[in-house]
């Protein structure tokens, strides 16, 4: 009992401590005290009041159950938690100062000790001879968060011509910038002679960039599918998935044969090109065989061409959003490519940098949907047996698209509308949440990877009002979402300091912002 008392867990009958709440502490403890009673057949009005004692005292050691038990990823009625007090990085009162400085709900709220943290650790990344990181810009494309990445010495990782002249206007210089589209922009040739470096994605595209710079050495990278992939939403390497980005299933990049059979290094001969960099991406997984299998193959590539000094490793690195998620271990993933680098110095006498283009990674986590529950209703028969409580928020498919689209779980936390820790109720309910659109498939919780199956989550009991925070929505939510659905316009976004201030980054758009730039026809035609 003492032990429980500094620990919050208690060992009964030689079984592993378990994370306990206060309704099981008291059946385990009632259990043990009738044990006690049963062997000395004595009882003693001081052991019910140790009982009484020890019951009380779980509340006074509530934050540290409950960060036990955010940690397991049981379901199981011997491990049920309480909600947790906070999302990743908001409490309450700092939700409340988000809210004050967007001036109303639904806005993106990103931490920039959080984005920190991820940096240290990408640019930490095992290399062997040289590393540029490149943020995938697509993940959150706010120009506040490029100028810090910028600053911190990370370069670019662009998916359109749009978004590398937007990441010029903030001042990213073209040198920085690496693109690799599934559309070459029109004005390529103007970025080549700016400075931006192009990967050429598909036969065409090296054609065309090719014509464009004939005879003149010119540096170009070329993306190659190397016949596998990793995705976040398929255990399949070859198979489609909407996360998977190589494979036969994939259209990104040029096939692989098409490399070895000497249809690539003929148009690079043909119109006198210089391949300087090898670019593969496999997508959003994590699996550290598939990773090395596929740096060892491109590296392969990279012997074709004595030009070639760098190879990009694109892909994203999965991370755990719940708890029951995995944050992929950079040092597991990178070593052994090192290690392969090595390996390819010694046979080929060429020490080829390393390029990664992290996007989930650098700023899932470092952000939050920060929303209001703005309706609750409920489907549930008399008997309790069918039926549902649904919580509508002031946000949805419009914002984080995620679930929707993929089946993606999102973490959410109710908290107070009030903005007061001291406010934060025990009391919880299992409930769908739901988006604010005129769309079925505006759902919030959806079954994993089911993205039109919902599910109930046990969240803690919701009020109108009260705020919803949806964790993880750092990356590909703000920059990828049906905003302007239902004309709803786009939310605001802020910034969190390391100081805990809070800056607004991103005004909330208007509604005439969002038909401006439509046409009236003329006069008669209707």
């Amino acid at each position: 009992l003492a032990c429980m008392q500094c620990t919050t867990r208690l060992e009964v009958e030689g079984r592993e401590p378990e994370p306990v709440n206060r309704q099981q502490l008291f059946a385990i403890t009632f259990h043990f005290h009738n044990k006690i009673i049963e062997r000395t057949m004595k009882a003693s009005s001081s052991s019910l009041a140790m009982l009484m004692a020890l019951v009380s005292t779980a509340d006074a050691f509530a934050p540290a159950y409950r960060h036990q038990a955010a940690a397991s990823s049981s379901s199981s009625a011997l491990r049920a938690e309480s909600p947790p007090a906070s999302s990743n990085f908001l409490t309450p009162e700092l939700a409340q100062s988000c809210i004050d400085a967007a001036s109303g709900t639904p806005l993106y709220a990103y931490s920039l000790d959080t984005l920190a943290k991820s940096a240290d650790d990408c640019l930490a990344f095992p290399n062997a001879y040289g590393l540029t990181v490149r943020y995938a810009m697509k993940a959150c494309p706010n120009g506040t968060i490029l100028k810090y990445f910028l600053k911190r010495g990370i370069c670019i990782d662009a998916s359109s011509g749009f978004e590398v002249r937007r990441a010029m206007d903030y001042g990213v210089p073209a040198e920085k910038i690496s693109l690799s589209s599934q559309e070459l922009p029109k004005d390529f040739d103007e970025l080549v002679k700016l400075g931006v470096k192009i990967n050429a994605c598909s036969i065409s595209q090296l054609e065309r960039l090719g014509q464009a710079f004939p005879n003149s050495s010119q540096k170009v990278g070329v993306r190659i599918n190397p016949g596998v992939g990793s995705g976040g939403f398929s255990s399949s390497a070859t198979g489609f998935s909407k996360t998977n980005v190589g494979g036969p299933a994939s259209s990104f990049g040029i096939w692989h044969e098409q490399v070895t059979d000497g249809t690539v290094p003929s148009i690079v001969e043909k119109y006198g090109l210089e391949v300087e960099r090898i670019h593969t991406h496999i997508g959003s997984g994590s699996d550290p065989a598939i990773w090395q299998s596929v740096a060892k193959k491109s590296l392969s590539f990279c012997a074709i061409w004595d030009t070639v000094t760098a190879l990009n490793l694109g892909g994203g690195y999965k991370v755990g959003r719940n708890p029951d998620e995995k944050t992929t271990d950079l040092g597991e993933i990178g070593a052994p490519v090192a290690d392969a680098f090595k390996e390819f110095a010694k046979e080929h006498g060429r020490e080829l940098k390393l390029e990664i283009e992290p996007g989930t990674y650098l700023v899932a986590n470092a952000g939050a949907l920060v929303t209001a529950i703005q309706d609750k209703v409920s489907t549930k028969s008399p008997s309790g047996d069918d039926g549902h409580i649904f919580l509508k928020m002031d946000a949805g498919m419009t914002d984080v698209l995620r679930p929707s689209l993929y089946g993606a779980i999102h973490p959410i936390t109710i908290l107070p509308a009030s903005g007061k820790s001291s406010d934060i109720g025990t009391a919880t309910e299992s409930v769908v949440v739901v988006g604010h659109c005129c769309e079925s498939g505006d759902l919030m919780t959806p079954k994993p990877g089911e993205p039109e199956a919902l599910e109930e989550r046990s969240l803690r009991t919701a009020s109108l009002g009260d705020i919803a925070v949806m964790d993880g929505s750092g990356a590909y939510c703000a920059g990828m979402s049906t905003k302007n659905y239902n004309s709803f316009p786009e939310a605001s976004e802020v910034l969190v300091d390391l100081d805990g201030e809070v800056h607004l980054i991103r005004k909330r758009q208007s509604l005439k912002q969002i038909y401006e730039n439509e046409c009236d026809v003329p006069s008669g035609v209707f």
